[in-house]
């Protein structure tokens, strides 16, 4: 009798192992499924126009800009993705920045690619963005300890391109800058990318004898170029970013600047004609067609593979002279610019 109901537990037993089995693979067999699915999709998805990226820059006609909408075009070209730069005319404030997101993404825009407002709170905007569409920051410095941003972001080292300009600037003078007086120049206040180019700038030249005499800080745009004219005379003009190269350039060729040469980071063909003039002692160049290709190429993963994660990208800088401005090394740099 204790063998009958043994082989009938046992009947029992293998009947539930092998429904267990049917059931795991059942399991497995749609898991694979939903993969291949998945794949399917994800490769008609490559085929296909990857949607509408929009680009929000500050000033979006301005020539500083050239190299940047280069490499986007390229990128767009070589993912089969659909690129829109928003025009702007003016500099943005955080407020008019979100207005201008919020109506690209009512209007279709699939993700954004933008250049932070200044005073903009990354962290917040990115959170709003995260739910509707992917979002790309550009122009600010990739953290130093390599973790990703929240959203992620393509840029120079700011920070280094400061102490870069610093370092021309001390070999010029044999290390000793002491008797020698200082005015800096910077376009956006509030700006996280100029701030750490200002950080950089100061920390390389202090203790070594230089007199900051003024900081001018403003929206430089036609007509305010004589603003510098009315600054305390100093020995050398450092200006951190495209504008106020250019503008220091302007004035310089004016000799309104009082004799004062100027170093400064630039990316337009203004800023190199100030360079191959004369006027401008050393320039340094972001690669902006890296920034744009790069900021594009992640979003357009991103559209691709709904699972990709955007990375951040550090791009390079090139310290130009005069005398190697026509240098073979720098003719790429410079024919983005002149796109």
């Amino acid at each position: 009798m204790a063998e009958k109901i043994n082989c009938r537990g046992e009947a029992k037993l293998l009947k539930m192992n092998k429904s267990k089995k049917i059931f795991v693979i059942t399991e497995l067999v749609l898991a694979g499924l939903i993969i291949l699915m998945a794949f399917i999709i994800f490769q008609e998805k490559r085929g296909k126009a990857l949607g509408k990226i929009s680009v929000i820059i500050q000033d979006s006609d301005d020539n500083q800009w050239s190299a940047f909408k280069y490499g986007l075009k390229m990128a767009a070209r070589d993912k089969g993705a659909e690129m829109f730069v928003v025009s702007t005319g003016k500099i943005l404030t955080p407020e008019e920045q979100m207005e201008v997101i919020n109506g690209e993404i009512d209007n279709g825009a699939d993700a954004v690619i933008v250049q932070p407002a200044p005073g903009m709170d990354t962290k917040k905007l990115g959170k709003r963005l995260k739910k509707h569409v992917p979002v790309m920051l550009v122009g600010r410095t990739v953290s130093r300890d390599g973790r990703v941003g929240s959203p992620p972001g393509v840029g120079p080292d700011n920070y280094a391109m400061g102490q870069a300009l610093a370092e021309e600037l001390l070999n010029d003078y044999n290390g000793s800058l002491k008797g020698k007086t200082l005015g800096v120049m910077a376009e956006m206040n509030g700006s996280v990318a100029v701030a750490e180019r200002l950080e950089g700038f100061e920390e390389a030249v202090e203790g070594h004898g230089a007199k900051l005499s003024w900081r001018v800080t403003e929206s430089f745009g036609e007509g305010e170029s004589n603003s510098l004219a009315g600054q305390t005379k100093v020995d050398i003009v450092v200006a951190l970013d495209d504008k106020s190269l250019t503008t220091a350039g302007a004035c310089g060729a004016a000799n309104d600047l009082h004799g004062a040469l100027v170093y400064g980071i630039g990316n337009s063909t203004e800023a190199v004609y100030y360079l191959d003039t004369g006027v401008a002692e050393c320039l340094i160049i972001p690669d902006d067609f890296n920034i744009g290709y790069h900021s594009l190429t992640e979003v357009a993963e991103k559209l691709g593979f709904y699972f990709y994660g955007m990375k951040n990208k550090k791009v390079s800088y090139r310290v130009i002279r005069r005398e190697e401005l026509f240098h073979p090394e720098n003719q790429e740099i410079l024919f983005a610019i002149s796109q």
